[in-house]
């Protein structure tokens, strides 16, 4: 799943999603500076992906001890209280983790990409590897469908689209880039912007203030969207950073390379 090139349009509807925590989107305002570095930011995160992907165990650990020692040190303060909060809390983490994983099931899935629901399952169970090594409990981590939408139930009251939220709104849509890139990115970028966007949950959309086209429509956009990057061969696409598939089939062998098809056996 993770080789497949729908995954950016997944990570852009995580942020919008992941946004509407309050705490949460706190404590990325006060704590990076994504506006002037959003690149390195998505370049950082997609790291991360990739090692706990297609790295060794020794280099998924050494990532998630990197990511639970920068956390470790950081804190926010509470909007609507003016309290100190760790920005580590097992609330905040779990947040983050169920926003981003299922957002790359669900525009996956959505797109196309030949899943069922056991398989989809089993992919949610295996990322609770994943949210151990930023930090949480396995076991208080969803580890199915059910279980996840039972957590965004849950959550659903405690989510808001404040002034940070409508900051990170603003931003995806109309990144800062440079005055000669602006016209590609009105052509390419906002779309895949704007795809994300319309591809969240509909208490997001009313959260956020902005509808989105009709459910039958988004869906075509996806897997429109879907069958033409999976068009683009798959090694041009693996040569983009951090070529993390590249490195796994040379430690790995051919037999090791991503395919949709072999989710079907």
């Amino acid at each position: 799943m993770h080789g497949d090139p729908m995954m950016w349009v997944a990570g852009v509807r995580a942020l919008y999603l992941q946004a509407l925590h309050p705490l949460a989107v706190r404590a990325v305002m006060q704590n990076s500076d994504f506006r002037r570095d959003a690149w390195g930011r998505l370049m950082r995160t997609a790291n991360f992906v990739g090692t706990t992907t297609y790295g060794t165990t020794e280099a998924a650990e050494l990532a998630g001890a990197r990511v639970r020692r920068i956390h470790g040190m950081l804190s926010a303060t509470d909007p609507a209280t003016g309290r100190p909060y760790a920005i580590d809390a097992p609330e905040l983490l779990l947040w983050v983790h169920c926003a981003e994983i299922d957002s790359y099931l669900h525009v996956l899935r959505r797109s196309g990409y030949p899943l069922t629901d056991a398989q989809a399952d089993r992919y949610l169970a295996e990322h609770r590897v994943s949210a151990r090594l930023v930090g949480l409990d396995p076991a208080g981590v969803p580890a199915d469908r059910a279980e996840m939408a039972a957590y965004f139930a849950e959550v659903r009251p405690r989510l808001a689209a404040g002034a940070d939220a409508r900051a990170v709104d603003d931003f995806l849509l109309r990144p800062p880039t440079h005055p000669l890139l602006v016209p590609a990115r009105e052509v390419l970028w906002r779309r895949v912007a704007q795809l994300a966007y319309a591809s969240l949950p509909p208490y997001a959309h009313e959260l956020y203030g902005r509808p989105a086209p009709a459910p039958a429509a988004v869906t075509r956009g996806l897997r429109v969207t879907g069958t033409l990057l999976r068009g683009i061969p798959a090694r041009l696409r693996w040569q983009l950073p951090p070529k993390h598939i590249l490195r796994a089939m040379a430690r790995l062998g051919p037999g090791a390379r991503p395919a949709p098809y072999k989710a079907g056996r």
